[in-house]
């Protein structure tokens, strides 16, 4: 257990360690590595020029379904922005959640849970493109020597997140 709560600290950079006296010791702080794993963590997907960003989430939302991948947040960002009096850009967080995967996987470590749910960013960049962003599901599934049990399931999440994004970039319905 110990091994896998270093190995993906260590993906992550955030290689503290604690002692037993509850004493931590940080080595020091590389910007460039930590910017670095940071870029590698996260994959971004543009939409095709012919995809708006509403038919993207459309299309998101839709294959989630069908794939019983339940949408359990969505988070209007911009739109919080503008209500706060200040123009945004679009910048929608949609969460998306397999309980019953999700429970498998944190009971097998509670580390997991910081990264539920899983979030697909649909943004729109300073020219008006939309992007998908989500963390990069391989990095993430292959940090941790998860048993024979619980990989599979770790895999499922992976190809059912991709193809939610894959669905949205396309405008697949």
């Amino acid at each position: 257990m110990k091994k896998i709560l270093i190995s993906v600290l260590l993906v992550f950079g955030l290689s503290s360690v604690v002692f037993a006296d509850g004493k931590i010791d940080t080595p020091p702080f590389d910007k460039v590595i930590a910017q670095q794993m940071i870029n590698n963590s996260i994959q971004r997907f543009p939409l095709e020029d012919d995809v708006s960003i509403e038919d993207a989430i459309d299309s998101m939302m839709l294959r989630a379904n069908n794939l019983n991948f339940k949408l359990v947040a969505d988070l209007p960002l911009s739109e919080q922005v503008k209500a706060m009096g200040e123009e945004a850009r679009f910048m929608r967080i949609l969460a998306f959640c397999d309980a019953l995967i999700a429970k498998k996987m944190v009971e097998f470590n509670p580390i997991f849970a910081g990264f539920l749910p899983c979030r697909i960013a649909v943004i729109e960049d300073e020219k008006g493109k939309g992007w998908l962003v989500t963390m990069n599901m391989d990095m993430m599934l292959h940090a941790v020597d998860l048993p024979d049990d619980i990989k599979p399931l770790a895999q499922t999440v992976r190809d059912n997140i991709y193809e939610i994004v894959e669905a949205g970039a396309t405008g697949d319905l």
